[in-house]
């Protein structure tokens, strides 16, 4: 399962709208191979349909959908949203991750 913050949740929510995006959207996470790390994170608003070997999950609102190889290195990661003065924006709190880059955007298991 991939959960979502109270403040992350008012981000995507507010983000969507400002983008005029449609009801059916949904944000998908996912794991690719790069970074400094060894992989990386991917995140984006979807509107197309779902792909065999998705999975969804909803929290707090927004609708989740992960392709089941990347949610072998992200299940029980929290998505979390942070508007302090080291950076703002959406990051990933992943239990599974041994090591992370300092930007946040790469990690290895």
């Amino acid at each position: 399962m991939i959960t979502v913050s109270d403040k992350a949740s008012v981000y995507i929510k507010d983000l969507m709208v400002k983008e005029n995006h449609a009801p059916n959207t949904f944000v998908r996470v996912g794991v690719k191979g790069g970074g400094c790390s060894g992989l990386e994170y991917v995140l984006k608003f979807e509107e197309s349909e779902k792909q065999e070997g998705d999975q969804i999950f909803e929290d707090k609102g927004v609708k989740i959908v992960v392709q089941m190889k990347s949610l072998l290195y992200l299940y029980g990661t929290e998505l979390d949203y942070s508007d302090g003065l080291n950076g703002k924006g959406l990051f990933f709190n992943n239990p599974n991750a041994t090591r992370t880059c300092s930007c946040g955007e790469s990690f290895a298991v």
